[in-house]
């Protein structure tokens, strides 16, 4: 039986994408430890590298050593020149940003909504966005793709919103809209899917590989799953809606619905109007809720982390994961109540399903929604760093 290859000796292109990766994800990398890493020769490294900086990918220096004798290794860095364009549209802003290759984010910008946004009214602000950002931060960047991170169900297929409820959109082929209006390639995905990404390789969930992720957002509660260091989008890419399942109240007190899914009863808008605001991003709202000492906004808060405590009780028993990571104002609940939710999901779990079972914030914060459409936008060329033009053929 001939003996298998390698998985160091892999093919050019192969090679290619797993060095581009490596510093993408990991940061920068020397020369050294690339082929430490790969197992690949040092020539091999210094071809493929030269590659990548031709191609606009990665930039190389040489490190200043004080007291060091010989020449060091060259570091390699993803390059923040090569970026992707980041968007989160929701109910009460859109949040837009340029994230650089090497995870960087070189402007971002929060755009309060008037009304909630078309379709169309989108995609007209990403183009004047990009339009602008061309004429200023990014006059020297190559863009990548628009990548876009929708607080509903999305046919990541072809990039179709199927249902954004609190949007009102239905069937919306947002993709295909938004690279008519820029000219960029544009891939689009379920914002809760791509902040579990973003969580479980830059944030809370790295070196995890079984991982629950609640976001909760302006449009309610959505989720997303790694499992096995893979993300679960189901048969058609709608899988996670915990915002849709109805919690068990054992409590009347704890109840604001009759029959509420967990968004309804888990709500930003509740807290919102607890402490008495129409509208905050997420930093706001979460300085409000930690520095408030009115009774009535301490005992909303405990009953929304008692539902939330039961809608993940159900969470692991199906899926018995290492971790739950909450996002949003989901982040804030974690903080405040952060024993009473691990002791509430305890007693309402089987036993054996929590053990080792750990409950964190994003660590990413208000850019876990941001990376995670990057790492959409990225995903062609890091899979394929030849497809990417050489740098000195752009216009």
């Amino acid at each position: 039986m001939p003996s298998q290859p390698s998985p160091a000796l892999g093919t050019r292109p192969h090679n290619l994408a797993r060095i581009l990766r490596l510093v993408h994800e990991n940061g920068a990398q020397s020369r050294a430890a690339l082929t430490e890493q790969t197992g690949l020769n040092r020539s091999t490294i210094a071809d493929l590298v030269g590659e990548l900086v031709r191609r606009g990918l990665v930039d190389e220096r040489i490190p200043e050593v004080p007291g060091r004798v010989g020449r060091p290794s060259p570091v390699v860095t993803a390059s923040d020149r090569f970026v992707a364009i980041a968007v989160n549209p929701e109910v009460d802003a859109i949040e837009i940003a340029a994230v650089g290759l090497d995870r960087s984010i070189l402007v971002r910008e929060r755009l309060p909504n008037e009304i909630v946004p078309t379709p169309d009214a989108v995609a007209e602000v990403i183009a004047a966005r990009i339009a602008a950002w061309r004429e200023g931060p990014l006059a020297a960047a190559r863009i990548a793709a628009v990548g876009i991170a929708v607080p509903g169900l999305v046919r990541s297929s072809d990039g179709v919103v199927r249902n954004a409820p609190h949007l009102g959109w239905i069937d919306v082929p947002l993709a295909r809209l938004v690279q008519s209006a820029t000219g960029c390639p544009t891939v689009v995905d379920n914002d809760a899917t791509l902040g579990a990404i973003a969580e479980h390789r830059y944030g809370a969930g790295r070196g995890l590989d079984d991982i629950v992720y609640l976001n909760g957002g302006a449009s309610g509660i959505g989720g997303g799953l790694i499992i096995h260091g893979a993300p679960v989008a189901g048969a058609g890419g709608y899988a996670g809606e915990f915002g849709q399942n109805r919690p068990r109240i054992s409590a009347d007190d704890d109840r604001r619905t009759a029959d509420g899914v967990l968004e309804s009863e888990v709500s930003r808008t509740l807290l919102l109007g607890a402490v008495g605001l129409e509208a905050a991003d997420d930093e706001t709202l979460e300085a409000e809720l930690s520095t408030t000492e009115s009774a009535d906004v301490a005992c909303e808060i405990t009953r929304q982390a008692h539902v939330l405590a039961s809608a993940l009780a159900n969470a692991v028993n199906v899926l018995n994961p290492a971790l739950i990571v909450l996002g949003g104002f989901l982040a804030t609940l974690a903080d405040l109540r952060a024993a009473q939710i691990d002791d509430d999901v305890r007693a309402l779990a089987m036993s054996e399903s929590a053990e080792g079972l750990q409950i964190r914030p994003a660590a990413l914060g208000a850019d876990r929604l941001l990376i995670g459409a990057a790492e959409l936008a990225f995903a062609d060329v890091l899979a394929d760093p030849g497809g990417a033009e050489p740098q000195e053929l752009r216009p």
